[in-house]
């Protein structure tokens, strides 16, 4: 099949020719600025989206995706029960009963506030990624309430396990918040446990503020008796808690509650989305600014090629033909420019992902790392608006070629 007589005079009126020289550079112009608009775009969305993920994977490793605990009490009574009732609900994965409270770690070198989690390490690899995160010691240390020397054992954040000054076998002081009344008087209630080991979760929030002692630890640790704090579940799709959780209260009964990750990070995500559509809308003004410049290439491009035009009238083209010559003129400029930057914006995603190009401060922005996650939709979003608003760039300059009236432009020639 023949080429369309419309689309050899778009590609010949873009090929470089002595007197149309300015016009060329503008034309490379025009879709550079399409290249770079749709590359700092890709790149953008990938950032956003990228961190998203990143944050997401890591909270979800270190956080259930559902709690359970009770709506007037300040723990669950019953947790053993509640945890196999749990277990038999539909979708859930896993469950745990787990203790948490602040106290305050104390070594010879430092001291700080840390949030002290006591954990059955059986039941806790069912519903967090605790298992994987640690990066020295091991997690079934926390099996035995006490060595054989009679220090309990505790897992420090590896920042934490950084300020503090101490390693794997030394020693620290916990004193939690309650006191114990002795004849003495109120006396603070302070333990001294041996480090078996470092957890690393990727999220400075964690690793330098948690810290796990066993269950039955943290239960006296913290005047818990029998109780736990809340029940923890993991389920088939972390984006279906709020269709999953009704059916959990149901097979509880009345009297419990429930959160989830959502709800616990709904301030950070949508700070996050908002952030991702600002910076898409910002960048995206790049794209149209680069579309108004192909509208000053064809405009300029028309007032050269008038005689031509009205030669091309004047030999039986329509007014359609014509248009359609300077269509498709701007289409191949915005078509070009939109693949060189779509496939240098996925280029970069890549290598700044896969080689961790960015690094950023953990204490900041709770990742050591910018990570690039670009998805097919975004991906697909952006070439579709570039590729539009390129084309619609080009139809009043075409309709501007089409009013030209032959006789009149030939009148002096």
């Amino acid at each position: 099949m023949s080429t369309p007589f419309e689309l050899r005079i778009a590609l010949r009126y873009l090929t470089a020719r002595r007197k149309q020289a300015f016009i060329s550079v503008i034309s490379a112009i025009s879709m550079l600025g399409v290249v770079v608009g749709v590359m700092a775009l890709l790149i953008a969305l990938g950032l956003m989206t990228g961190l998203q993920a990143e944050l997401r994977s890591k909270i979800l490793g270190t956080t259930a995706h559902l709690s359970v605990f009770k709506s007037r009490s300040d723990g669950v009574p019953s947790y053993q029960e509640v945890v196999e009732r749990v277990r038999k609900v539909a979708r859930v994965k896993g469950a745990a009963p787990t203790v948490y409270g602040k106290a305050l770690l104390s070594s010879p070198a430092s001291s700080g506030v840390a949030t002290v989690k006591g954990i059955l390490p059986k039941d806790e690899s069912t519903v967090t990624d605790i298992a994987s995160q640690i990066e020295t010691g091991d997690l079934t240390a926390l099996n035995a309430e006490a060595a054989e020397d009679g220090l309990s054992p505790i897992l420090l954040g590896r920042d934490l396990a950084s300020s503090l000054a101490v390693g794997v076998g030394d020693v620290v002081t916990v004193t939690p918040p309650q006191v114990r009344l002795t004849p003495m008087g109120v006396v603070p209630r302070i333990m001294k446990l041996r480090v078996a080991g470092t957890v690393k979760s990727g999220l400075y929030e964690f690793d330098s503020a948690w810290a796990y002692v066993p269950f039955a630890l943290a239960q006296r640790l913290f005047d818990k008796q029998e109780e736990a704090s809340l029940v923890e579940i993991r389920v088939d799709d972390m984006y279906a808690v709020k269709e999953i959780a009704p059916s959990v209260i149901q097979a509880l009964g009345d009297g419990y509650l429930t959160t989830d990750w959502i709800e616990m990070n709904r301030t950070l995500f949508s700070a996050l989305w908002l952030e991702k559509t600002a910076i898409a809308i910002t960048i995206g003004l790049i794209v149209v600014v680069a579309a108004l410049n192909i509208v000053a290439t064809l405009i300029l491009m028309v007032m050269e090629k008038h005689k031509d035009i009205a030669i091309l009238a004047s030999m039986g083209a329509s007014r359609a033909a014509i248009t359609r010559i300077f269509m498709l003129q701007g289409t191949i400029i915005g078509a070009l420019g939109t693949l060189l930057g779509a496939t240098l914006g996925v280029a970069a995603c890549y290598v700044l992902d896969r080689y961790k190009l960015i690094r950023v401060p953990p204490d900041v922005y709770q990742i050591d790392h910018v990570p690039f996650t670009l998805l097919p939709a975004d991906a697909a979003a952006v070439l579709v608006g570039a590729l539009l608003v390129c084309f619609l760039a080009t139809i009043h300059p075409a309709l501007q070629a089409a009013r030209v009236d032959p006789a009149e432009a030939l009148r002096y020639e």
